[in-house]
């Protein structure tokens, strides 16, 4: 899955944001009231904040990385 298929109103979402919206994901998957359905599309919705989470740390990681390069 690559950046560019992860949907606008989870790439505008900041780290905070996407962690709340995965911890409240994962309390309704662990749910015994949730149907496969609607399970299937919340799982779907959880690997793309992840995928957004993980982007952002790449970019962090690549603006530090920078820093430190123009330090030395």
């Amino acid at each position: 899955m690559k950046n560019e298929n992860i949907p606008a109103d989870i790439k505008c979402k900041s780290l905070k944001q996407a962690r709340e919206e995965i911890d409240v994901i994962l309390s309704k998957l662990e749910s015994e009231k949730t149907d496969l359905t609607s399970s299937i599309k919340e799982y779907q919705r959880l690997i793309y904040l992840n995928k957004h989470i993980d982007s952002l740390f790449k970019k962090k990681f690549k603006e530090i990385s920078v820093k430190k390069e123009l330090e030395k």
